[in-house]
């Protein structure tokens, strides 16, 4: 079950509110050229433990806002944990979309990131990614339309990406900052100290709205310059 809340103009924010574990997910509408315009960061999960298929539920969320799923180009994994890009193999199937994830994540992925899988019951993803990027501008989407930049914000994951929008000042920011929160840093992989350091780097960017990984129904997403500062100050706390 996901809600839709069209954050600006293109950029759709898909909450998830169901009771299984699942990403929250965005699409960037009309994004990219050619016949599969619309990028898609974090696809999340293909099945829930409530029997039900998480993908179809994102899929009928975006047709409500004239959005088709097939038309994806472009899947942009924030970092490869299951409940993120377990997905990724059917959407790339209905749309034939390339892949992307950060150097850094991939490399965690071909070794204990894959073995991750194994707490979720489901195999890892076969696809390979399409490109692997490092900090610094998107490719394929710098078109005039969409300018966005890579922010490598490691501490929940060795390479969790967070997407920077520069237009609209939106952080789509995965697992590294949520409402209120942090991401876990008790996985393998994870780093408190990375973390700190994540955090306090986007703290200093220039930010209107921070589009999590998690959040519920209450505190969707964190929206309003004051209110983007307000909450890093919040979750410094937790060092």
């Amino acid at each position: 079950m996901h809600r839709a809340l069209e954050v600006v103009d293109g950029v759709h924010f898909y909450l998830w509110i169901g009771q299984s574990i699942n990403s929250n997910s965005v699409v960037i509408a009309n994004a990219l050229d050619g016949d599969h315009p619309h990028m898609l960061v974090d696809p999340g999960m293909t099945a829930t433990g409530w029997g039900g298929s998480a993908l179809d539920s994102l899929a009928e969320a975006m047709r409500a806002d004239g959005l088709a799923l097939e038309d994806v180009g472009v899947v942009f994994g924030t970092h490869c944990h299951p409940d993120h890009y377990q997905a990724v193999d059917e959407v790339v199937r209905r749309s034939g979309a390339q892949v992307i994830l950060s150097t850094r994540e991939y490399d965690f992925f071909k070794g204990a990131g894959r073995a991750f899988y194994g707490s979720f019951a489901t195999p890892p993803p076969s696809v390979e990614p399409s490109l692997l990027v490092d900090e610094g501008p998107l490719p394929l989407v710098n078109n005039g339309r969409l300018e966005a930049d890579v922010v490598i914000a490691p501490g929940h994951t060795p390479g969790c990406a967070c997407l920077y929008l520069r237009g609209p000042k939106v952080l789509i920011s995965g697992d590294v900052v949520f409402p209120g929160s942090i991401g876990r840093t008790d996985f393998v992989g994870g780093s408190m100290s990375q973390m700190r350091e994540s955090i306090e780097r986007l703290s200093r960017m220039d930010i209107e709205h921070v589009l999590p990984g998690h959040s519920s129904m209450s505190i969707p997403l964190v929206s309003g310059r004051d209110n983007v500062v307000r909450n890093f100050q919040m979750v410094r706390m937790f060092f």
